[in-house]
């Protein structure tokens, strides 16, 4: 081969290999993002809340899993002040099911779970547990082994100022609401300073302003509300319980009708807009995950709602669905339980995502994503 067809290939084979450098970060960069089956369907809207529900081409299994307020209400599961059980160690009586001694060692942000059930444990980042020396919510998305040691579970106050055990019981349970103990979920702008911002400080500067707007929103509450130092107090008050469910009973109503009707479809979470700005989304792995959270987290985006009055405009279908489809960010922090699960915080531009994959064997999937407006 001549000097002047060997130039020639080699110009060749270098021009191909800067095309496809130039090639294949471009289709990287504009492929399809991994929420991209999900839709988005017309809203369920009362007053100032918009709820668009999602559906996905595909589900999965989740009947294995147990839920926190499925695991309080049991006795399966036992949350306690940390101090009160030995992190380190499991006694078992002879039932074989253990059992907390009582000693005092506890911390502001840390408590102590044990998951006696034959189930792993889902705990949702802003799920109220009430009692101990102060109610706290879960600080993050995660997994909690099937009969597991006792592990430190890290939380935030959402009751500042108490700080003694009411009736010397320093054991946690599910908040009880419009009498029926469905549990509890902080509204989104308190949930996103335990989730997004990790910071007390703030958590508790949210949830004094989340009273006050509760009280101009329900006057006849306004003494109550004011007083006591718990948001879960706040929310219970039974005023407050009546303003949230004539927001939040028509939406769950609804949107239940929805779900109905959408089952073959896998109606499997929701965005949420107030005011006509989209703030939120969950989704799940399936319908029956989100049917069994649904009761609670609609009531947290009422709380919203009530409290954040302006005047609306109305967010669309488009938005809502360009909103779920933007997943890919700046930065990516990813915690790990090997064979247990994978915690993913995503940032981008005006929004964070928080994904809850579940590693346990058969599994591999997301449990739960959490998106924020930031």
């Amino acid at each position: 081969m001549s000097k002047s067809k060997k130039l020639w290939l080699v110009l060749v084979v270098a021009s191909v290999g800067v095309a496809m450098a130039v090639i294949v970060p471009c289709l990287r960069g504009g492929e399809v993002p991994s929420s991209s089956h999900y839709q988005v369907l017309d809203p369920v809207r009362h007053g100032n809340l918009t709820i668009f529900p999602v559906v996905t081409s595909s589900s999965h299994d989740t009947h294995a899993f147990l839920t926190l307020d499925e695991g309080l209400r049991s006795g399966d599961v036992i949350v306690s002040e940390s101090g009160n059980i030995s992190p380190l160690v499991r006694p078992r009586r002879r039932d074989g099911v253990w059992r907390e001694p009582h000693s005092d060692g506890a911390q502001v942000n840390q408590l102590v779970l044990v998951n006696n059930s034959k189930k792993p444990l889902l705990l949702l980042a802003g799920e109220i547990v009430t009692g101990g020396k102060q109610d706290r919510i879960i600080g993050k998305d995660r997994l909690v082994p099937a009969e597991s040691d006792p592990i430190d579970l890290s939380v935030f106050c959402v009751e500042p100022g108490r700080w003694v055990a009411a009736s010397g019981n320093y054991n946690f349970k599910a908040p009880v609401a419009m009498g029926a103990a469905m549990g509890g979920m902080v509204q989104p702008s308190v949930r996103s300073k335990a989730m997004a911002d990790k910071d007390q400080s703030k958590v508790w500067d949210q949830v004094r302003a989340s009273k006050q707007e509760m009280a101009q929103a329900v006057p006849t509450a306004s003494e109550t509300v004011e007083v006591t130092s718990s948001y879960a107090g706040a929310i219970q008050n039974q005023a407050v319980q009546h303003k949230l469910e004539s927001v939040a009973a028509p939406v769950e109503q609804e949107y239940q009708s929805v779900i109905r009707q959408l089952r073959d479809r896998n109606a499997v979470g929701v965005v949420v807009a107030v005011n006509g700005e989209i703030i939120w989304a969950d989704v799940f792995a399936s319908s029956n995950l989100l049917e069994k959270y649904w009761p609670k987290l609609v009531r947290s985006y009422a709380a919203e709602a009530m409290v954040q009055r302006t005047n609306s405009t109305s967010a669309t279908v488009k938005s809502a669905q360009e909103f779920l489809a933007r997943i890919e960010g700046r930065r990516e922090v990813v915690e790990s339980e090997p064979g247990l699960y994978r915690h993913t915080e995503i940032s981008g531009d005006g929004f964070k995502v928080f994904e809850l994959t579940s590693l346990l064997p058969g599994s591999g999937f997301d449990l739960h994503l959490a998106k924020m407006s930031d």
